[in-house]
């Protein structure tokens, strides 16, 4: 199995209704992308220097299935999304056994 780990940071000025829209959008892609077999996310809550805003993990089959997520329509769009609203994205992907 292969875990996706995203960390965002957001841009300074991102207003709470892009951060819900941007959850709406993640929360709607595993309903329509068959190759996550699990996906959770959540905003941080300790706040500290050394935190992002926002964490989404995934689990895939493996390293094609991620990648077939990667590339399907739906995960393009909300890809585009994040790419406005955050100064920082950076991702961690593992096999776990």
């Amino acid at each position: 199995m292969l875990k996706h780990v995203v960390f965002l940071k957001f841009k300074d000025g991102v207003g709470e209704d892009e951060i819900v829209g941007l959850e709406k959008s993640l929360a709607a892609l595993t309903p329509v992308i068959p190759e996550i077999l699990s996906f959770e996310f959540g905003r941080d809550v300790v706040r500290s220097e050394r935190s992002c805003d926002l964490a989404l993990v995934s689990s895939f089959k493996d390293l094609k299935s991620m990648q077939r997520y990667q590339r399907h329509p739906a995960h393009q769009v909300v890809s585009k999304k994040v790419n406005a609203l955050c100064k920082s994205v950076l991702a961690v992907d593992f096999v776990t056994k």
